[in-house]
Parts: C-alpha cells; structure tokens; sequence
C-alpha cells in the first residue's frame, strides 16, 4: 500500500521570551519509519525559537537526502481571515503577500527576545488605525493600536476563520482560539506571527522541493502522485484533535506533538491520510476559493 509521507514532524511552537524548556515551549515530534517500515518516535525540546528553527532545518535535510517525504505540521495559524491582506493593502495573492510582510517586520532574535507585540499593532494601525483586530497585551506592551482587554466589537473583521468556526463540534472548550488575540490562556496570534516569519524562511530555502497546503498544493484530497514531486508538504495542525494520553511525567505539550504524529502516521498506514487534505462534504466553491487564497485550514478539522 503507497504511503504519502515516510515521516511526521509536528511542531509545538512558542513565543516565550528569554530560554524555555518544559511546559510552554517548543516541541518537536518526529516519527520515522526504518528500513522494516517500523515506526519510531524521538522528542526535542529546543530552548529557542532560533535552535527549533536550526533543527528543523537540519532534519527536512537529512530527509531529503535520504529521498524521503516529510509532513511537518505547525500548531499555529499559517492563514488569516478572510480581507486581512485587502486590509493591509498588499497586492497579490493574500497568503504569500501576508507571509512575506510578517518575514519583512518580525525581529526574532538569537535568545528569543521578540517585537510580536509592536508587529501586532501595526497591523493593527494600518488595518483599522484603532486598537484591533489584534488585542491582548501585557500593560507594559499596551499602546493605542493594542490593548489589554478585547475590544468590545473588531467591526467588519472576521474574529475567525472557517477552520476554526469548524472546530466547535468540539466544544468551546477545545474550539480553536482566534488568531486576534496576543496574550493569555491558549493565545495563539504571538505564535502565529513569529511563527510564520520562521516557516517562509524554511519554505522558501526547500524551493520547489516543498509545498504548502493548501494553499501551494489546493485544497483537496493528495494521492502519491500529487506528493512524488515533494520533499516536503507543510500544514495548518491542532493537536487537539488527535486526543492523546500522557506517558508519566510528560508535559501536555509533548503529549500532543507525540500524539499528532502517532495519528497521522497511522493514518497514512491506512490509506486514510490523505482523504484528510480534501475540503469536508458541501464546503462551496466561494469558501474553498477563500481558504486556498488566504485562510488556510487546519489538518483534519
């Protein structure tokens, strides 16, 4: 039975500043097959976001040269809603537009010290010149085009996009949190922001070698044909769908990495993988259109 992928990498992201490890921070998964097909599990826990972003390098490398194909999932958004590019008047298409102005304004230096905050808010001020969409800061981070507290409406601006509004099947309490909000309990818009400044470098040096879905791949099911010309398919993941028991002593965000990974790899052992890239039944042709130009989707929502 043809597999899409020879191994999963899931990426837990961070955007603590000053050195972590432990609860809070980055985790990467890696599951691999051996020369028997075999599945085996390794965990890195880098202190920084520079480290991470050095060892991933350093393993789509090896893959590659040993002419195998990778699925590396981030826990972060890799899209915004729908109009965020119109907003910030980039021409072209709104992903790679978007992309490209965060690899253009995130500072991420070597110790983890960061500017998401001040990137935020000029978003912020460039979209609506008030304090949103973005918000949630720490008070000494606050300003006028970013607050502390969530403002009482984002106007015309979607506070979601279509992925997360799918993940409400699961509840409130495991729905997906908005890209929009920078600080507090699940916040992922610090993430998403120093995040996607990592990702493009890391696509961009692959080339061709490497597609993003779906907005570089489409939003459809992917069979071994469309992945034969790929080393590496990146993609939109929230662990949480892919619930998984800790082992003794491991911290939650090492249980879902490791668990993302199990999931995804036996899936693929399954033939069912793949059915996982394709738009859920009755998804319209104006919402596939959005998501592959500008959303994105996360992973099996």
């Amino acid at each position: 039975m043809p597999r899409l992928f020879d191994a999963y990498v899931i990426v837990d992201w961070s955007a603590a500043e000053g050195r972590k490890t432990g609860a809070d921070s980055v985790w990467i998964g890696v599951m691999k097959r051996d020369v028997r097909f075999r599945l085996s599990y390794e965990a890195h826990n880098p202190a920084t976001r520079a480290e991470a972003e050095a060892l991933l390098r350093s393993l789509l490398a090896d893959f590659r040269r040993r002419g195998e194909k990778v699925l590396v999932g981030f826990d972060f958004c890799l899209g915004f809603p729908e109009g965020t590019a119109a907003r910030l008047s980039l021409e072209g298409e709104p992903w790679a537009q978007t992309w490209k102005f965060l690899g253009q304004n995130v500072v991420d230096k070597a110790d983890n010290a960061n500017n998401r905050f001040q990137v935020a808010a000029k978003m912020n001020r460039l979209m609506t010149d008030e304090a949103r969409p973005f918000w949630g800061a720490p008070a000494r981070q606050a300003q006028r085009w970013l607050s502390t507290t969530k403002p009482e409406s984002l106007g015309d601006i979607p506070e979601y996009r279509r992925c997360e509004l799918a993940t409400r099947k699961l509840g409130a309490k495991s729905m997906a949190k908005s890209v929009w909000q920078m600080h507090g309990a699940g916040a992922v818009g610090g993430q998403s922001l120093v995040g996607v400044a990592v990702v493009r470098r890391l696509v961009e040096e692959l080339g061709p070698a490497c597609a993003v879905w779906p907005f570089g791949t489409g939003w459809k099911a992917l069979t071994p044909a469309d992945v034969a010309p790929l080393s590496v398919v990146v993609a939109e993941v929230y662990p949480v769908l892919q619930p998984t028991a800790a082992e003794p002593g491991e911290v939650k965000d090492a249980t879902q990495v490791r668990g993302a990974a199990e999931a995804f790899a036996k899936l693929d052992d399954a033939d069912r993988l793949g059915a996982l890239f394709a738009p859920p039944a009755g998804t319209s042709e104006a919402d596939v259109a959005v998501v592959q130009r500008e959303e994105g989707w996360i992973l099996g929502a």
